[in-house]
């Protein structure tokens, strides 16, 4: 078994959940939370360590914050029952699913995937590694996020729609977990534009707290 606090080194694929809490998919404009998951893969070169800079292309258009608890997948598997689910889990992170709104608008209106808009390198910024056994209830962790030191996020895990071991049950009947994947479950009610220049804080209250500055990415070519 690979050591699970690399994950971050090692992992194949990002799974994210849309929509996995009821306010933030009625501030997105639908009615309430969908009935089933839903799921979009983020590439791994999108991860970006504690203290780094989101960096935002030029004529990208407003780019959102969405705060999320990660999950550490500790031990893959396929089509893996609702009740074993958290023997998959190593632990847990804080995870930022950066989102270039405008280009998923645009993508959502052509009925395209929403890969640019979310698989940008640095566009998931992500906390140090969190062991299982310091999280002894993953559903009932206070997630925040401030921009400039302006409270934009502050939700509970209590609120998910759809809980951790179902997205790990109904994810693995889709497709295989693998070590070191990580599961981002969704975000509460809040999220809103980061501009260049501005400081990202954010955190799980009692475990980990993280800091991203925000810069425009300057092309090399």
């Amino acid at each position: 078994m690979v050591d699970a606090k690399k994950f971050i080194e090692f992992g194949k694929k990002i799974i994210a959940i849309g929509k996995n809490y009821e306010a933030h998919a009625r501030e997105m404009g639908a009615a309430s939370a969908p009935k089933d998951p839903v799921l979009f893969i983020k590439p791994t070169s999108s991860y970006l360590r504690n203290g780094g800079s989101v960096l935002l292309p030029p004529g990208i258009g407003e780019v959102h914050h969405e705060v999320e608890l990660g999950v550490v997948i500790g031990k893959g598997g396929k089509d893996i029952a609702e009740k074993d689910s958290m023997d998959h889990v190593a632990g847990y992170a804080l995870a930022i699913d950066m989102t270039a709104r405008d280009l998923q608008a645009k993508a959502k209106k052509a009925g395209l995937p929403w890969t640019h808009a979310k698989g940008l390198d640095t566009f998931t910024p992500i906390s140090d590694f969190i062991p299982k056994e310091a999280v002894p209830s993953p559903h009932d962790l206070n997630l925040w996020l401030k921009v400039d030191n302006e409270l934009r996020q502050n939700g509970n895990t209590s609120d998910m729609v759809h809980s951790i071991p179902f997205l790990i049950s109904y994810v693995s009947r889709i497709m295989t977990l693998e070590e070191g994947d990580l599961l981002i479950t969704g975000t509460p009610e809040g999220v809103g534009p980061v501009p260049p220049k501005s400081i990202i804080t954010a955190g799980i209250t009692g475990l980990v707290d993280v800091r991203f500055p925000v810069e425009t990415r300057e092309y090399k070519a």
